[in-house]
Parts: structure tokens; C-alpha cells; sequence
């Protein structure tokens, strides 16, 4: 280069300029009749290399999905990684690059708000669904795996929720769930007509249905959001890790493995949002929320399906604290560490 430079005229100045050396090296090499000799140096290996190909493979497998880096990180400590995540989530970066999403965040005082959800994961005559819950203050979430989105099955997993979270707060904000609700502002703005089974299980339970806004996700974006963090931190390296063994997901194996998922990590992490831990901000939202009923035995009559609810004729109830015992889950889940 510098012999080349030199022929088109670049004084030797120059060319030490262009090229970032000294003019008396240039002044060297033009007398020489040489060029330059840079010693390529051998590129360090870095503690990631070993598990590279495991990453790559774990990524074909969850495809078309995404798994973050969180969980491959979890995954290759326990192989004997003792790098940093910086490092992994560099390389990831290099397979794929992932846009961020936007939320708009609207917060709540501890107690008064939970929003409900359902996700779909599989459709058909294997149908699998999972109803969310996320607390608005805490972000403290309980999930659990259903075959249905019926009535019964719905209020069912609201139970089991709150005695997740150890109390029942004052709202709960929905989507349009046909279980729900049945015609939005029935009788005028913001005065809905709900489904009478799901209202009569309301008043007794103590809180206050709401519904967001069609098209405005947003509005419950905590349970929205954490929808998103339970497939791509739960669901699918799940399924990932069960087709490479030639096994598929079922309801109770998901039950059984998303109590654990939430107790020791979803429930524990650090959230981005808050920057607290939500198992730990639950505390404060427990001492908020209305004590836990008596048992609801409301019959879901079929005549009930249409009968009229009118949004500000609901009434709290006096609720009477009492022992509860364990969900079904937290015993599938003693008995899972029994056997281990």
C-alpha cells in the first residue's frame, strides 16, 4: 500500500498520515522495496465457546420461538458455565436480533387492582389454555394450565389465585371474555351488562369487575406483558427441551412445572419495571387485600346465561376470613419434591 500510494503521487507525509505510521517508517519500507508484515494474533477463546452449539440447537428447537437469554443462561451454568450473561446475550444477539416492545405503564396502590387473562397455546381437540393473573402493584403472578374457557373453569382459577396471593382485591380488570361480560355499555357509557354466573360470583368473593377498552391491550398491560415473558421464559423452552426427547406438553406436566417456574423464578427475579422483586412487594399488597370468603357454592343455572346485571348495582359484601386449604397445585408440587 505504501509503494502504491507513493507511485499516485502522495508524498511520504501523507502517505504516514493515510496509513497511521510514523514518516520515518514509510521512509524505510520505500527503501526497502517492502511492504509492511502484520502478524495476524490467534483469536482467544472465550468461556462460552464450549456451549455454543448446545445455544444453537436449543434455538432450532424452540423455532419458531425465541428463548432469551435468561434461560439459556440458567441452563448452561448448570453444565458448568462460569462466564458472564454480557456474554452470552452478545452472542445471541449475533443469531438474532430482537426489537424491544413499547409498553405504556399505568400503576395501581398495592390491593386494589389484579388483572386476569386468558392464553391460548393450543387449539382444537388438544386444547391447552392458561389463565394469568398478575397483581397491578407487585407484579406477583399465578398461572395455571386449563383444557377450557368455561365459566366453571374460570371461576375455579380465580380461587385458586386468590389464595395464591393470600387475600381478594377490590378489582379485577378483564378483556372482552364472553364468561364476563355480555353486551359493554348496555345501559349507557361505561354501564356493562355482565354474565350473571360470573356476577353472582363477584358480590360473593367481594370485588369489582372492570373492563379495559377493546383494542386497547394496554390498558391491562402488566398481564399482557407477562403473558409474553411466560411463553418465551416458560412455555416454549419447555416444549423445546420435551421435542427433543419426543414428548409433547400436557396439562398437569405444565401445572406441575409453572408452580415451581413462578415460586423459585418468575416470582423472585428482579422486575424490570419496579426493579423489586414481586414475591417481596406482595407482602405489602397482602396487608391491603380483603380477606379470603367462604366457600362459593353459587349453581351455574343455564337461565342465568342472559339474565340482565346491571355495572353499578353491585354491592360489596361483608367477607369472613377463614382456613383454606392448600390448591391442588401446591400439592402436586409437595409431592413432586417428595419423590425427588
Amino acid at each position: 500500500m505504501i509503494h502504491i500510494l507513493y507511485k499516485q503521487g502522495y508524498s511520504k507525509k501523507a502517505i504516514a498520515r493515510k496509513l497511521g505510521m510514523s514518516i520515518n517508517t514509510v521512509r524505510k519500507y520505500l527503501k526497502s522495496g517492502s511492504e509492511p508484515y502484520y502478524k495476524r494474533r490467534d483469536k482467544k477463546p472465550l468461556k462460552l465457546d464450549p456451549y455454543k452449539a448446545y445455544i444453537q440447537k436449543r434455538l432450532k428447537d424452540a423455532t419458531p420461538h425465541w428463548v432469551p437469554a435468561t434461560v439459556i443462561y440458567r441452563e448452561i451454568k448448570l453444565f458448568g458455565y462460569d462466564g458472564c450473561s454480557s456474554q452470552l446475550r452478545a452472542y445471541m444477539h449475533t443469531l438474532r436480533s430482537k426489537k424491544e416492545e413499547v409498553i405504556v405503564r399505568f400503576e395501581t396502590e398495592p390491593g386494589q387492582q389484579m388483572q386476569v387473562d386468558w392464553a391460548q397455546f393450543r387449539r382444537g381437540k388438544d386444547r391447552l389454555s392458561a389463565f394469568i393473573a398478575t397483581m397491578g402493584y407487585s407484579r406477583a403472578s399465578y398461572v395455571e394450565f386449563v383444557s377450557d374457557e368455561t365459566l366453571e373453569t374460570l371461576i375455579a382459577c380465580h380461587k385458586n389465585a386468590f389464595e395464591y396471593f393470600g387475600g381478594v382485591p377490590y378489582t379485577i380488570l378483564y378483556d372482552n371474555m364472553k364468561t364476563v361480560i355480555i353486551e359493554r355499555n348496555g345501559y349507557g357509557p361505561s354501564q356493562h351488562r355482565f354474565q350473571a354466573g360470573f356476577w353472582d360470583f363477584a358480590k360473593h368473593t367481594g370485588f369489582r369487575p372492570k373492563v379495559c377498552q377493546p383494542y386497547r391491550a394496554q390498558t391491562k398491560g402488566k398481564v399482557e406483558r407477562f403473558i409474553h415473558y411466560l411463553k418465551y421464559s416458560f412455555y416454549f423452552p419447555l416444549v423445546g427441551q420435551l421435542k427433543a426427547l419426543g414428548l409433547s406438553l400436557d396439562k398437569e406436566t405444565a401445572n406441575m412445572h409453572v408452580l415451581k417456574w413462578l415460586n423459585e423464578i418468575a416470582n423472585q427475579r428482579v422486575h424490570a419495571t419496579t426493579g423489586a422483586i414481586p414475591f417481596e412487594r406482595l407482602l405489602d399488597e397482602q396487608a391491603k387485600l380483603q380477606p379470603l370468603s367462604s366457600t362459593y357454592s353459587g349453581k351455574l343455572f343455564s337461565h342465568l346465561e342472559n339474565k340482565e346485571v346491571h355495572y353499578f348495582a353491585f354491592q360489596l359484601l361483608d367477607n369472613t376470613a377463614m382456613q383454606h386449604e392448600l390448591s391442588i397445585y401446591q400439592k402436586l408440587l409437595e409431592r413432586t419434591e417428595e419423590a425427588a
